[in-house]
């Protein structure tokens, strides 16, 4: 049985899929053995980030884990450039390399507070960066690391350095795919995630729009992550942030939550609060 947690200004439709399952993360082979179940609980840890604020917003994400993990949580997923905020050109400075000193910490708190963590992290290799997405296991392990491709190179001067492919993973509840935010408007991006069969995509998302075009703007989010779901044939995580974009083209549009999971195959979903923080868990009974 699914159970419903019901959060203060949250709309929660409980969620009930039987998914396929492939037998290898990488290959469309269809499994010879019978379909097992799993239960698994997926919190969207809808954090408040701040541009720059480093340790801070490692407090925040750290106090946010450990919430999850209370709560049961298996899987948590972060939004997209979690420590150091979306198109900062700081990063080129202070972001690290994958694997490296903040992914480490990011490790430690998986392994520590035994959960499977996805959280979007700048990354610095030689001089290029990447806005990155890494998926850790609860021994503190990274299963896969995905570097966006839809990077919208016209926000930030010199921009982030393209991604080369869309990945997943076998993990034990099943295949899991990652993407972040821009990288699910591209078509082509979703058919090559499809052919790997995930079994739950997760995406971290910055999804952000100027102060008066909330509340409507979750809205288009949703519109995005239902037609994701329905293109990869799979449940979509979607976790966006709550703040301020302070760089750029966009400076001051407003990351407004509402983070968005969905269903194709039931079509319900479950949506985070409006411009606040929250930690929604769902539970999904996953094929593996």
């Amino acid at each position: 049985m699914i159970k419903i947690y019901k959060l203060a200004l949250i709309s929660i439709i409980s969620v009930i899929s039987n998914i396929s399952v492939s037998a290898n993360a990488m290959d469309s082979t269809t499994s010879i053995h019978q379909a097992r179940h799993k239960t698994v609980r997926i919190a969207m840890a809808q954090i408040n980030c701040i541009d720059g604020d480093l340790s801070g917003n490692l407090v925040r994400i750290t106090n946010v884990i450990g919430e999850a993990a209370q709560m049961q949580a298996d899987i948590i997923v972060f939004p997209e450039s979690s420590l150091l905020g979306w198109i900062n050109p700081e990063a080129f400075q202070r972001a690290s390399p994958i694997p490296g000193r903040e992914s480490e910490i990011i490790c430690q708190l998986a392994k520590k507070y035994k959960i499977h963590i996805c959280i979007g992290l700048d990354e610095k290799d030689g001089d290029r960066l990447y806005d990155s997405a890494i998926l850790i296991d609860d021994n503190g392990k990274i299963l896969l690391k995905h570097r966006k491709i839809n990077v919208l190179p016209e926000l930030m001067t010199p921009p982030y350095a393209v991604g080369d492919g869309v990945q997943a993973v076998q993990t034990r509840f099943g295949i899991i795919g990652v993407m972040i935010c821009a990288d699910s408007f591209r078509d082509n991006l979703l058919e090559s995630m499809n052919e790997k069969k995930p079994d739950l995509l997760l995406i971290p998302y910055g999804w952000a729009a100027p102060e008066n075009e909330w509340p409507g703007h979750g809205r288009e989010l949703l519109k995005v992550v239902r037609k994701t779901a329905i293109k990869v044939n799979c449940p979509v995580i979607g976790t966006n942030l709550v703040g301020q974009v302070s760089h750029g083209p966009w400076t001051g549009q407003i990351y407004g939550g509402q983070s968005v999971a969905f269903d194709p195959l039931t079509n319900q979903l479950l949506i985070g609060k409006d411009r606040d923080k929250d930690l929604p868990i769902i539970s999904l009974d996953l094929k593996y």
